[in-house]
């Protein structure tokens, strides 16, 4: 019982967290298929979609830090879940390209602010002791998220309408909204004249703040960056997975979804052991074990000839990625101040967004004038290289950083 009262809030959470994840799922679905109708079955229309969010992230991630850092972390979670929820209730009222394209933005907005306002909130939330295996349970929410949301976004197509599919992702936000609702207030009464906060003249302070944390931590810096650059070029090389699996290894769509439904499994599966074992996994294990072995999952699926090779390949690199993440999570929950935090991921973020935009494209372009396959190989083996240097980096910061949640 005392277990269970330490660990109330942070379930709370974690479930806000994955009712959050399913209804994006299904706002997922909902809206590639709405689009699709409009556009009368233009891939390039439902592609804009998906530059929308680096897109935004460009837009806000230069000043919302300074915003997060001096805002109660837990009212900004409620009204940025609220605020979704309007927009995407009100999504299918509009009857033009523009306007979903513009509502689109903005709710890339709000996740551009989301994501890093609530790392710092779980950083408050959560006891030292808690942190490695509340982050191995939250990549096992992602995975149920990865694999229910679609199935939930499936049958509510099948019996219902895109609309409908939509008003329940904003039914989802407005409970997320509500468990958020109940958890503590951990910045008392922290208040920020909104006006006051974002001029130019305080942004470019912070800005200043961040890159003098950055020289004044190096491995800090370093080792979020190698990561980051980790999640680019993955982020780059899950762009061309639909056309390798069917185009190159002739899969049908259903095979696709199966390596797809896969992947979730690999990410569950990764995430119940590394929650099962706790901290007795340390985090350097976690970190730079994960991301080659990540990267070994990438090179696996890359030189797969048929279905049971790729199949492989994505359950590695998904049960992988479970302990990178988790890894990865608790790392930042230590080593950077939670006075900081809505900043450093914010600015770091920015940098992330433009490589994940460029590289997105060269790689498109690259498949385009060569072959799929060999980009696929490339990119699989840069991911192992960046890992490689992970993996230095981690060992060589052994005694220099906070790496225990104990």
């Amino acid at each position: 019982m005392k277990n269970f009262h330490h660990w109330k809030n942070p379930l709370i959470l974690l479930a806000a967290i994955g009712i959050s994840n399913i209804g994006a799922w299904i706002y997922l679905i909902a809206l590639n298929l709405s689009v699709l109708s409009m556009s009368n079955g233009s891939a390039m229309a439902v592609a804009g979609l998906y530059m929308t969010v680096p897109l935004a992230a460009l837009f806000t991630n230069f000043w919302s830090g300074s915003l997060i850092d001096r805002l109660n972390k837990r009212k900004l979670l409620i009204i940025l879940d609220l605020s979704r929820a309007v927009l995407v209730m009100l999504l299918p009222h509009f009857d033009s390209l523009a306007l979903i394209y513009a509502a689109v933005f903005v709710l890339g907005i709000a996740k551009s602010m989301f994501t890093p306002a609530s790392m710092a909130y779980v950083t408050l939330l959560l006891k030292p002791s808690q942190r490695q295996r509340f982050n191995a349970f939250r990549s096992l929410a992602d995975s149920g998220a990865f694999l229910i949301g679609p199935a939930v976004g499936g049958i509510l197509l099948a019996f219902g309408s895109a609309d409908f599919a939509l008003y329940t992702n904003a039914a989802a936000l407005f409970a997320a909204a509500i468990l958020t609702a109940i958890l503590p207030n951990l910045d008392g009464n922290k208040t920020a004249d909104v006006g006051e906060t974002l001029n130019l003249k305080l942004i470019q302070k912070d800005w200043i703040e961040v890159l003098g944390f950055s020289r004044k931590n190096t491995y800090v810096a370093a080792i979020y960056l190698t990561f980051s650059a980790f999640l680019v070029l993955a982020t780059a090389l899950d762009s061309l997975e639909a056309s390798f699996s069917i185009l190159v290894l002739g899969l049908s769509e259903q095979h696709y979804g199966l390596l797809v439904s896969i992947a979730g499994a690999g990410i569950g599966a990764g995430a119940l052991v590394a929650s099962i074992l706790g901290n007795r996994l340390k985090v350097p294990f976690l970190l730079g074990g994960g991301t080659v072995a990540v990267s070994a999952g990438y090179l696996i699926y890359s030189f797969s000839a048929d279905f049971t090779g790729a199949a492989t390949g994505f359950f590695v690199l998904a049960f992988a990625l479970a302990f990178a993440n988790t890894g990865f999570q608790t790392f930042y929950q230590e080593n950077v101040p939670v006075a900081m935090m809505g900043r450093i991921a914010s600015i770091y973020g920015l940098a992330e967004a433009v490589f994940v935009i460029l590289l997105t494209a060269s790689f498109g372009l690259a498949a385009e004038v060569i072959t799929i396959r060999p980009v696929i190989v490339a990119g699989s083996l840069m991911m192992l290289a960046v890992g490689a240097v992970l993996v230095v980096y981690v060992h060589t910061a052994r005694d220099r950083l906070e790496w225990k949640s104990v």
